[in-house]
């Protein structure tokens, strides 16, 4: 891991994304909440959130982070279904490795739930959209 001792705390925002490509009557049965595991989005919300809380646990040099918020939004189209993730803590390191964390596990979630309609389902899309704060300033995809 890098000594991040000497930085100072600062307020760090992350914003990600995750895209599940569905077809079109997988996303009738979301919306309709018929999928047999139950709510497909619900589930997704709290595996990213769990995600993101236990990132350092996950990816091996990354530092744990005490986050102030993890919150995930969802965008149901024709085609399958958008997921934006955000990340927010004061410490001494960036959190878009939590905000990543959150949507690529909010994506895996919804393909388990799923998988079972279709074996086509494909998980992309995933990357970084902003991060704010920190001596490197602030990104905008």
């Amino acid at each position: 891991m890098i000594d991040v001792g000497n930085k100072k705390d600062t307020k760090r925002i992350a914003r990600a994304q995750a895209y599940v490509k569905l077809n079109p009557e997988i996303v009738r049965l979301i919306k309709a909440g018929k999928l047999p595991k139950g709510d497909v989005l619900q589930a997704a919300r709290f595996a990213g959130v769990l995600a993101a809380k236990n990132t350092a646990g996950l990816i091996p040099l990354c530092h744990n982070l005490p986050l102030n918020y993890v919150g995930l939004d969802f965008e149901l189209e024709a085609a399958g279904v958008r997921i934006v993730t955000e990340a927010r803590c004061t410490g001494k390191t960036g959190v878009e490795m939590e905000a990543l964390v959150a949507a690529s596990t909010a994506a895996l979630t919804v393909y388990d739930m799923c998988k079972m309609f279709a074996q086509d389902l494909e998980i992309g899309e995933i990357l970084l959209l902003e991060k704010k704060g920190g001596k490197s300033g602030h990104y905008r995809r």
